[in-house]
């Protein structure tokens, strides 16, 4: 029940509400109060809960929250005020659940195949003492925590029998009477691992006047997680202080700028991504003092051999200070290295390992050494023994009815040793099966004898060595027969003369008469419109040179001429078309041009006919005018005429024009004329005619002066 507290309003209080989880809490509060109090909800540490519900009436006020769970556990505030003031009471609700997450989760002392984990309580206890906590690990290529401890009563747990160096998630629950609460689960995946161990021994080499190289073996374990570099300290003589002179991420360093003379210790350390191991300290000191040599080679052979298919080890000792290094040619290129193809060095010797050597490895392989104080090298020879390579440039030499001779030349690759001898064999193209010929030839040519002549053979060689046969080469296919071919076409077929009843051709010999002296020639004929060839000899033609007289006047003919030996008719060789006509030339020049009339506009020319004609009627004439400022001369008829004379209009009045003719027969067109002499282009002008009467008044004394008669005053007529 719920006490008044003042006259004007009053309000219940309740200590502790407890309520299962999943369940319905309702808090119904009694108020009273003049004049009504305004009522608000809160909850300490967080917002009201969405799911919360609130009712006020005149007298009560309620907070129901359906279906609790632990986050609703707290202390429940409610605050009821008038204009008298403000009063406020606590209510304590318990939601009896399993635990929240514990808080805190931590991974300490990480090692190799253990790690610590920590963590503290939960927030929230779910209304019950947690009894217990379950902690579970999960690799990080699984996707299910497997259980390490079910009844953990501590805030601290050790997780042995990890892996060493792999990744690891882990998550702790914790356990009340309602059962395991939510987990807390580590955010980034733990790789299981530790600093290294120290490095294993150290040793000095190459100790000069100013530099030392140090190498050492690797720690006896990585921790778990790969090494990433090694630490160099150094400490000269009689100091206390170590610094780092060098961080290699190999087994070996060289420290450069040392004072001669001095002596210094040297530390090497490990280090991983979890950490610095503990040093590995070089037991004795290094006196800085110039001790270089020369590189030399202890090579005792210069020639390596292996069978093809074994493995070959060409080991290579050698010895300078300071360390050399190493590089390995072969046939003048620098060694590329292979998954079949690998080099070894090491301080006192460099190793090339050869898996499944074949042909490709044969030649010649060099090494070189240097170092600050010279170089060294040497060469060696590598043979591997195999069936030879395929005889090469194989040919057929000569051919006749019943032998064939062949030639080849010996394999660019022998195998590693000396060819024993060569297999010869052959088949005819209507059999699939290959005879041998000879299997012990010893030379590099053979005479295959008893062929069926006209038949077509196929040959091939191998050679042999003692490790096996090559692979045979082939021949193109061969007849058996006598080595004489037909003759090429002749040459430069021409005509030298044609009329209406005889052409003359001539031709220059075949360029090849076939391995067989040329017999003769043939020669045909055709009309240009037919496609049958005539042939024109009865007998062979020796000469070059033929006279065609069976031919019809008018048409256009084409001949071929063919060469003939002992082996048969070569091919032929097709002149040009000729027709069969007298041969005919074009005129000569037009003579006598001139102008024999002439207008403001237009003028006549008339011409005479050329001396010759060319063998040909004259059938036209063509007239050209230039004027006297001009270059070109201009057509003045677009077809030609046939007088001898052509008038020529659109002149421009007061120019001078020359002309030339030019004579046209069935060969073509003449020379022109000479030109007439340039001609104004003007109307003719003509002579006065005769005055008529003239009558003149002159003084008398005048007159009579010239007349010699007396001065008469008067008036004469003259006529």
């Amino acid at each position: 029940s719920l006490s008044m507290l003042f006259l004007s309003w009053a309000i219940l209080y309740f200590s502790l509400v407890s309520v299962r989880a999943c369940s319905t809490l309702c808090l119904n509060v009694a108020i009273k109060g003049r004049p009504e109090p305004e009522v608000q909800w809160s909850k300490e540490g967080g917002p009201l809960s969405e799911r919360a519900q609130t009712e006020v009436t005149g007298s009560s006020t309620l907070l129901m929250i359906e279906n609790v769970n632990r986050n609703d556990t707290g202390k429940y505030v409610l605050t009821v005020s008038n204009c008298k003031g403000s009063k406020s009471a606590f209510i304590n609700v318990r939601v009896l659940d399993t635990p929240s997450a514990p808080t805190n989760l931590q991974v300490k002392d990480v090692r190799r195949d253990s790690v610590f984990i920590s963590w503290e309580a939960p927030l929230i206890d779910g209304g019950a003492v947690i009894s217990h906590y379950a902690v579970e690990k999960r690799e990080e290529a699984r996707k299910v925590f497997t259980s390490v401890c079910s009844n953990c009563t501590r805030n601290l747990y050790k997780i042995d029998n990890l892996q060493e160096g792999c990744f690891y998630y882990f998550r702790v629950l914790a356990v009340n009477e309602f059962g395991s609460g939510q987990a807390a689960e580590t955010v980034e995946p733990v790789k299981v691992s530790e600093v290294p161990l120290p490095p294993g021994k150290i040793t000095q080499s190459d100790v000069t006047s100013d530099s030392v190289q140090l190498s050492w073996e690797k720690p006896d374990h990585d921790g778990g997680s790969k090494i990433t570099c090694y630490i160099v300290e150094m400490q000269a003589k009689g100091h206390d202080k170590w610094r780092t002179c060098s961080e290699s991420k190999t087994l070996e360093t060289v420290i450069n700028g040392l004072t001669k003379g001095m002596e210094y210790f040297f530390r090497v350390s490990a280090v991983n991504e979890k950490g610095r191991s503990e040093p590995k300290l070089l037991l004795t000191p290094v006196t800085v003092k110039d001790t270089s040599a020369q590189p030399v080679i202890d090579l005792l052979s210069t020639t390596f051999s292996v069978k093809a298919g074994n493995d070959l080890r060409i080991d290579v000792p050698f010895k300078g200070a300071p360390q050399p290094t190493v590089v390995w040619k072969k046939d003048g290129n620098i060694l590329k290295e292979t998954c079949r193809v690998n080099v070894c060095t090491s301080v006192m010797s460099s190793q090339i390992i050869i898996k499944d050597a074949t042909k490709i490895d044969v030649g010649l392989y060099q090494i070189t050494v240097t170092n600050s104080a010279g170089t060294a090298s040497a060469e060696i020879h590598v043979n591997v023994f195999e069936k030879p390579g395929q005889p090469c440039d194989f040919t057929v030499e000569e051919v006749s009815a019943d032998f064939v001779a062949l030639i080849w030349q010996p394999p660019q690759y022998s195998g590693g040793c000396q060819i024993s001898n060569y297999v010869v064999e052959k088949r005819d193209t209507g059999s699939a099966i290959w005879q041998t010929v000879s299997a012990t030839v010893a030379r590099t040519s053979i005479k295959i004898s008893r062929l069926t002549q006209g038949t077509e053979y196929y040959f091939r060689v191998a050679a042999e060595n003692r490790y096996g046969r090559s692979p045979f080469v082939e021949s193109e296919p061969v007849v058996a027969q006598y080595p004489f071919k037909v003759p090429s076409a002749p040459t430069n077929i021409s005509v030298v003369s044609a009329s209406k009843s005889v052409i003359v051709i001539t031709w220059n010999p075949a360029s090849s008469d076939g391995g067989s002296p040329i017999l003769g020639y043939h020669i045909e004929c055709k009309d240009q419109s037919s496609i049958l060839w005539t042939k024109l000899n009865r007998g062979l033609v020796t000469e070059n040179r033929f006279k065609v007289t069976s031919i019809e006047e008018g048409l256009i003919y084409e001949f071929r001429v063919y060469a003939e030996n002992i082996y048969g008719e070569g091919e032929t060789l097709e002149s040009d078309p000729i027709k069969a006509a007298d041969p005919f030339t074009i005129p000569s020049a037009p003579t006598d041009v001139e102008v024999t009339s002439t207008t403001s506009d237009a003028m006549t020319i008339c011409w005479k006919r050329p001396v010759s004609d060319g063998g040909s009627r004259i059938s036209g004439y063509i007239i050209e005018k230039r004027d006297k400022q001009g270059i070109r001369w201009l057509r003045v008829n677009k077809k030609p005429v046939y007088d001898l004379r052509v008038k020529a209009s659109g002149l421009h009045e007061g120019c001078e024009y020359e002309f030339r003719v030019f004579a046209e027969n069935a060969a073509g067109i003449s020379e022109p004329s000479i030109p007439c002499p340039l001609t104004m282009a003007e109307d003719p002008k003509f002579l006065p005619s005769p005055p008529g009467n003239v009558c003149l008044c002159v003084p008398c004394d005048w007159l009579a002066t010239i007349s010699g008669c007396p001065p008469p005053t008067a008036r004469r007529q003259l006529g």
